[in-house]
């Protein structure tokens, strides 16, 4: 790139610094929205591979179901194909378990799950499968299972994966919107800030045109002071939701963490390469609109 214009440019952004870093700032609040849209879909995306990837059924058994029939199921799903291990989790068990997870809770909802009789805890058969089961024999397995008078029901968690994708779907929708907010907040206010700068320097661009100064010559500062404004703007952001990612990770990996079976993860450096990348051609690309709105330089 031309030094020349390297130089007129950061001596631009120096001499209206003030003007640049209002326009940063406002552009950082938009920015912020769609890093945070991308974050939540990342994990979300992350917990439905997860759960999608996890080959487990439980069979929650009625109260006072006789042992020797637990035995009996219990010994009889060990020879099933594609059926690797068979775990009896009692009341007590479930009860011990949930308590070790929300011992750490502070709220009250979760205060009074705690206080819930073993009782309620119903015992059940954790059935851990093959990687490579079938479907039809997941399916197969679930309607015998459902014929047991012992068994009250059977939990293959398929609609909880129904359910992640749903959201993993709205979520890239919404990153869409937010995409579409960000592009029209760039254009808006780059725009209208290289518009005012141009203004400032209307003299200095007048001597280019009268000494023959070519149009790149002459829009190439301004070009560049937009992609900075765009790329700072968007690298501010990800500075500010890391700093909150940072903030609320103990949280919540305490609450969340050991329910669901992953640590909650930032952003993929290839996307916060790309969301910098996005708001320096948007900035450049809104500059440019600013300058042909305004003159034919």
């Amino acid at each position: 790139m031309n030094t020349a214009i390297t130089r007129r440019a950061t001596r631009g952004m120096r001499r209206e610094w003030r003007l640049h870093v209002l326009a940063i700032f406002s552009l950082s609040v938009s920015f912020v929205c769609l890093a945070m849209a991308l974050l939540v879909v990342t994990n979300i995306h992350a917990l439905s591979e997860r759960w999608q990837t996890t080959s487990q059924l439980t069979a929650y058994l009625k109260e006072g179901a006789p042992t020797d029939q637990v035995t009996e199921l219990r010994e009889a799903l060990k020879k099933v194909a594609g059926v690797t291990s068979v775990e009896y989790v009692s009341s007590t068990e479930a009860h011990a378990e949930f308590s070790s997870k929300e011992a750490k809770a502070q709220d009250d909802a979760r205060n009074e799950l705690l206080a819930l009789p073993v009782e309620a805890f119903p015992a059940s058969l954790e059935i851990r499968l093959d990687a490579d089961i079938t479907r039809e024999s997941l399916t197969g397995l679930v309607r015998q299972l459902g014929q047991f008078p012992v068994v009250l029901e059977v939990e293959t968690y398929e609609r909880w994966t129904e359910r992640l994708a749903a959201l993993v779907s709205k979520g890239v929708l919404a990153s869409g919107f937010f995409s579409v907010i960000v592009l029209l907040s760039v254009l808006a206010i780059v725009g209208s800030t290289i518009r005012l700068v141009l203004h400032r320097r209307k003299n200095e661009v007048e001597v280019l045109r009268l000494i023959g100064a070519t149009d790149s010559f002459v829009k190439g500062p301004f070009l560049l002071e937009g992609g900075a404004q765009g790329a700072f703007s968007a690298a501010l952001a990800i500075v500010i939701v890391g700093a909150i990612y940072l903030l609320a990770r103990t949280r919540l990996h305490e609450t969340i963490a050991p329910f669901f079976g992953i640590d909650i993860a930032f952003l993929p450096w290839p996307a916060v390469i790309l969301i910098v990348v996005f708001g320096g051609i948007m900035g450049t690309v809104a500059a440019n609109l600013g300058l042909r709105k305004l003159v034919t330089v």
